[in-house]
Parts: structure tokens; sequence; C-alpha cells
């Protein structure tokens, strides 16, 4: 505490007259005039703006003596203690107002808080300073508790903190300018964690903007309030050790993968208390053990950064380093997080550092100026969405970003980023005509700072948490999205196959007689399938904005559209790639999603949408329990075609391998409801290849059709190879099967 104490302001002679409080307010260092100076040798002043009070007396850290009463000097009320002392004194602030009586330690009696390493600090990307060091942290100076508040804003005239301590006045708490990074700090005595807070700023052109929400929050109110919340950075007691040491030794490349999407705010809901959301920790209750009984291995959740509106879905945040109160605290988000590690279950986050809204109370014109957006609309406006764009060359902005990222990862030991519209990042042109955009310095539509931004993300990300993987939505065909920054990719671990999901959507959708016409769609992805290491994403795109539900997509009656949806669903997990379900696909829910209501979870009342439950379910454990599904899902060498041209009968088959090159799976799909009987499909090796899954199955609400358990190969010469397999094919269905090289039938 002493070292604060002592470093604040130096010796100033007493000005003839003294300033006014606007000249204070306006002035950038409410040090120079206000809190103890020693105005000559042995005498001193104590000067304080604290409006709207019946007195104001300087009294002893005790608060037992009278050191001097404070009087109101002309024009507007500053407040001035004069008295001897032969040391600086340690003082507070006895406050009278409305019959009360409260004691302060002022805030302008303590020095600087940050150094100038921190300043530099703040502005390197690799660095945690912008959450170590700016936003509100607690601090106990020799028994003096209170919050720093620090802020970046170097263009503004003033800040001011605002909040429930000072009656949101923005005269009573001015903060000192730290000129070397444009940093604003100033620790507030007796401030408590959960009080509410804001920043209150004077432009550079003298214009009061609306209070601002703390960049760095670790904590937010519940929308449509939105204030600040004074909590430390978050530090919590995690019991997930074993689980952190066993991801950071995985290889994600080979490993299953298979991720469920899900939108807290709609999974489940409570109607009978108001249609409420489920808090973080009933989640963590209900959410957790539901998808780790249906073999998925992650949840990825739409973003859970505060953000003002909820028909945004969380992908116009606000304050991007606290989960939103929606769903409860930051401690009840840790206790779901560490209760999906107890349960072997993996968290990814949705994670938005394309753009950001323009609502008044969050980043836009943040200090008068365009400060993290671009100036220029032609570079800082998304047209599509109307949000502006982060100026990724500002090196302050690109460490406020690759902080963030760092920070989730680490604070609260998320698995992974899903890195939201990086196509809109990477181009300058993006959904803009001719005119609208500026090219880069070389002429080109490539977004050159939001390039090394990318990659100093992904540097950051692998560097500081061991086993967390990057994901990006990028739905062009930008070469190494995948690739290490030192080969010259991006840096991600994972990229959605946005080609895949349209194209074998668009196939699907169409009446089975149509099929043998598009038959490329479900061959095509495969041109390109190892180009990247790709995740098939059935994402919560594909079900909104009139697009219906999955189950609407299907053609036919009843029967033929579950059965075109589990044959679906069988053909992606079978194939190379990752997996991603939005919620509500594992139930065959039949509306589209709507973010305001939960799932139709009485849906599954009925024996066709507990069969696609049940489907998910075992396909999810073949993923996970046969090597050759999953082990090189991202390697040519793990994939070899066995039927792709057979148009006419819309069958589609192929072989999988694990590492191991006994390890051998058999895909096949027949997409028309016609049984395809003693289909011979020729296979490189000799054994019995097991049924391990079959889409028709009557457990499913499938008709039965199948291979009684599986088939042995036989010695007949087909498709190329020196062995084949004569299946029943079941209509509208997918079938997986699994070479026992030692077996003859099945096993028991």
């Amino acid at each position: 505490m002493d070292q604060h104490r002592r470093g604040s302001q130096s010796a100033a002679p007493r000005p003839a007259e003294p300033p006014s409080v606007a000249e204070i307010v306006n002035s950038g260092d409410p040090f120079s005039v206000l809190g103890p100076h020693e105005v000559s040798p042995g005498q001193w002043e104590i000067r304080a703006i604290v409006p709207d009070v019946d007195a104001v007396t300087v009294v002893d850290r005790d608060g037992q003596t009278v050191l001097a009463p404070m009087e109101r000097m002309p024009p507007d009320g500053l407040l001035v203690a004069s008295f001897s002392a032969p040391d600086r004194p340690d003082y507070r602030l006895r406050i009278e107002r409305h019959g009360s009586v409260e004691t302060w330690h002022d805030p302008y009696s303590f020095g600087t808080f940050l150094s100038h390493d921190d300043l530099v600090r703040i502005g390197d990307p690799t660095s945690d300073a912008v959450y170590t060091k700016l936003g509100a942290h607690f601090l106990d100076l020799g028994g003096i508790q209170g919050f720093l508040f620090t802020v970046w804003a170097p263009n503004a005239r003033r800040v001011s903190v605002v909040g429930d301590f000072n009656a949101w006045d923005g005269r009573r708490h001015l903060m000192r300018r730290r000129h070397e990074g444009g940093i604003w700090e100033l620790f507030i005595p007796d401030v408590t964690p959960e009080q509410r807070y804001k920043f209150e700023i004077i432009g550079l052109h003298g214009n009061l903007l609306a209070q601002k929400a703390d960049p760095i929050a670790f904590a937010a109110e519940h929308p449509p309030e939105t204030a600040s919340i004074a909590k430390n950075v978050p530090s919590f007691d995690w019991q997930d050790s074993e689980w952190m040491k066993s991801r950071a030794a995985q290889n994600h490349r080979k490993a299953p993968m298979s991720i469920y999407e899900c939108h807290l705010g709609s999974w489940a809901r409570v109607p009978e208390e108001g249609n409420r959301y489920l808090t973080y920790r009933e989640l963590a209750v209900r959410l957790i053990p539901y998808v780790k009984d249906l073999g998925f291995t992650h949840i990825e959740l739409l973003p859970i950064t505060e953000y003002p509106f909820d028909g945004s879905w969380g992908y116009q945040p606000i304050s991007l380093y606290a989960p939103t109160s929606r769903f409860g605290t930051p401690e009840d988000f840790a206790a779901f997080v560490e209760a999906a590690h107890a349960a072997g279950i993996g968290i990814i986050l949705d994670w938005v550092p394309a753009h950001f809204p323009n609502d008044p109370h969050g980043l836009s014109y943040f200090d008068g100026t365009h400060l993290y957006e671009h100036a220029d609309p032609r570079l800082g406006f998304h047209q599509d969405w109307g949000t502006y764009i982060y100026n990724f060359e500002r090196q302050e902005v690109m460490s406020f970003l690759v902080a963030n990222a760092r920070f989730w990862l680490e604070r609260y030991h998320l698995d992974g980023l899903r890195v939201d519209a990086v196509a809109s990042m990477l181009y300058l042109d993006y959904s803009r005509k001719a005119g609208e955009w500026i090219p880069n310095r070389y002429g080109g539509n490539e977004n050159l700072g939001a390039i090394d931004f990318i990659r100093k993300m992904n540097e950051v990300a692998y560097a500081t948490s061991p086993g967390a993987v990057t994901i990006a939505e990028e739905s062009t065909a930008w070469p190494g999205v995948s690739q290490p920054t030192y080969a010259g990719g991006l840096g991600f671990g994972f990229k959605w196959n946005m080609g895949w999901m349209h194209d074998t959507l668009r196939y699907i959708s169409k009446d089975p007689v149509f099929r043998r016409y598009h038959h490329h769609d479900l061959t095509f992805g495969l041109l390109y399938a190892f180009s990247e290491n790709f995740i098939l994403p059935l994402s919560h795109d594909e079900v909104v904005h009139g697009k219906g539900s999955l189950l609407g997509k299907m053609p036919g009656d009843q029967w033929q559209r579950f059965a075109n949806l589990r044959a679906y669903f069988g053909f992606m997990w079978g194939h190379p790639g990752k997996k991603l379900l939005f919620m509500g696909g594992e139930i065959a829910q039949e509306r589209e999603w709507n973010h305001d209501t939960s799932l139709d979870w009485h849906l599954l009342d009925s024996s066709y949408h507990k069969g696609m439950q049940s489907l998910i379910r075992d396909l999810n454990h073949a993923y996970g329990s046969i090597p050759a599904l999953h082990e090189r899902d991202c390697e040519a060498k793990g994939f070899e075609w066995l039927v792709s041209d057979d148009h006419g009968n819309s069958v589609i088959a192929w072989m999988r391998r694990g590492d191991d090159e006994t390890s051998v799976a058999v895909v096949v799909s027949n997409f028309t409801p016609v049984a395809r009987e003693a289909y011979r499909i020729g296979v490189p090796l000799p054994g019995f290849y097991r049924e391990a899954v079959n889409t028709d199955a009557g457990q499913y609400g499938g008709g039965n059709v199948g291979n009684l358990g599986g088939v042995t190969a036989e010695a007949v010469p087909s498709h190329g190879r020196p062995c084949s397999l004569s299946l029943t094919i079941p209509p509208l269905a997918t079938l997986i099967l699994v070479l026992d090289p030692e077996g003859s039938g099945p096993k028991i």
C-alpha cells in the first residue's frame, strides 16, 4: 500500500485561484490538482470533488481524529482542506449527506499502478496483459480494499468510472491518463465485488458519449441491462487436471471427434417457471449426461460471450470476456465446464472476432473515434449484418482479440474455439460490389491484417493451451486453412467442410427418382476431402431462416423421410471427417429451430423419433470404437472407393482403413426406396464383415432388412479386387460393416 500512497503527485504550489471543477474534469490528469499536495514545506492541502453533500471533513486513517474541515471554494464547489503536517498525511474523508455519515478513502491519495512494462505488454499480442491489467481488478493494499479500473481510450479527453458506488456521477471518479499507452487508470477504495459500473467518456471533440461497458469486463448485467459487474480476473479451483493432462497428449486428427452443437437458451427450458432458461449448473446436470449417453465427444456452444440481443444467438457480442449472465455467474459457467470434463466431454466455444454490434454501450466509437473499428466504412462496416469490423491492423486491437482467445482457453479450460465467419475476415471484398471495398497495399482483395491476426491467434492458442483445438468456419477455397503457420497456412486445427454439407444436403433433399442425375453431389467432396483437416457440419445454420429442419428436407411419406435421414446420418458418420450435429437433429426435430423455445422433447414418445436418437447413439459408438472410422479421418490413405459410379441404383460404397492395415470398415449407402439383393462389392481382404450399423434396423424404426449380422467375403473377384461381398442393401439405408479377419459369422 505505502508505495502507491507515497508514489502519487509531487509537491505543487497552490494556485493563486483554485481551478474550477470543470477545468479539473477536463484536465486529463485530476491527480495534478486533487488529493494531497504539499503547497509549502510542512503545509498540506487536501482537494476533492464530492457533489451533493452537506459537509466533508478530513480525518486520520482510523477515522477518529479530525485533521481539518473541507471548505467549498468558488466558483463551483471544489473542496479544500488546509493543515500542517510533518509528513504526507494518511487520511480519509468523512462525508455527511442527508443525515448519514460515511468515511471514504480518497482515490486521489494513491499513486500509479500500471508500470511501464505493463503498458508495453498490453500491446503485445503474445501477452496476457490485456486481461490481467485492463478492466476491473480487486486489490487489497494493506487492508484498504477496492478495485483498480483501467481502460484503453487514447483519444478521449476525459474518462470517469461511474457506478453503484458513486451514484453514476461522472464528476466523482475521474481517471488518470497514462500517456505511454493511451491507458486510463484509477484505484477506487471500498468498491466491492458485484457492484455495477461503466466508463463515462468525453470524446476528442468534447462530446459526452454514451456510457460504455468495460471491454474487459469479466461479468455483465443480464440483458437488456448493460452495465459491467466488478469481478476479479477469473481464477477457479479446478479439479480437472487429469482431463487437461490427457487432452494435451491427444492427437485430435487421429481421435474420434463427434460434436454436439448447442444453443443453451433453447436446448431445454422450464415452462412451469415462465419458460425460463436452465442455469449453467442445471445444464451441467441435464445436458452433459445426455450428450455423454449419446456418445458425443464434445459440446460446441453457440456464443456465450455476453450479447445484448437474444435474436443474434450470441453472434453479436458486446463483452467478449464475460460469460452471459442469462444462465448464471462466471463461477457457474466454470462449474459447467468442469462437469463436462469430469464426464469426458470437451467444450468448444463459438467465438466471434470478425465483427461487433453498434450498440452505444459497446466498442463502437469507443473514445469518440473509430478505435476498435476502421473509420472508412468500406473497411470497417459489415453491410450484411449491420456491424462493425475490427481494425485488425491496429496492434492494440489484435492484442485485445488474441488475448481473448487465450483467456477462454486458459481461464475457463475450454477445449477449443470455433471461429465464426472466417471468410468475411479474409476477404476485403466479402459481400461487397465493385467500388465498395479498398484493395490491400498490393492491389489484392486479401485482408492482410486479418490474416496476421488469425495466424497469431492460432500460434498463441496452441502454444499456451496444449491439446486445445481451433476450428474455422470458412466457406471458400482459401488454401491451407488447417495447415501450420510455419508451412504458410492459417494455423487452424480443423475447418468446417461447407462444400460437403451443401452438396449432400442438396442431394438428399431430392426425390429418389431424380437422385441418379445428381450422383456427383455425393462423390465430389472426395476430390478435396483430404486437402484440409475437415469437420462435416450439420449446424444451426441449416435449420433456420426458412430452411426447415433436417427431417423437413427429406422427401416422401413419413417412413421415407425418416429412412432418408437415417441413411444420411449413416453416410455422414461413415464418411471421412470429424462430425458435428446441431441439437434437435438427433431426435429428428420436425419444425425449424426457434431460439425462443426448447426442443420438442415430447417427440421422443414416438418410436420414429426415439429410433433416430438410438441410431445417433450407435453411430457415435461405432465411430469411437472402430479405429478405421476415425484414425485416418484426415488422410487419403485411409479411404478407398469401392463403388462410386452406380448412378442408376443410387448406391455408393467405400472402404475406411485405420492405422493397422487389417483395421477395415466398409460403408454402403442405398439412396432409393428399393432393396438391392445380392449386390456384389469387391473388397481387398478376406474374412467376416460384421454388420456394425444398419440404419434400417427395427430398433431405429426401419424394416429390418439386412444381412443377419454380417457376411463372409467370397473368393469371387469384383471391382478389381480378389474378394467380394454379396450384400442385401436395405432401401434408403446405410450399412457399416467391420472386417473380422478371423471370424466366420456373427459374434454373440
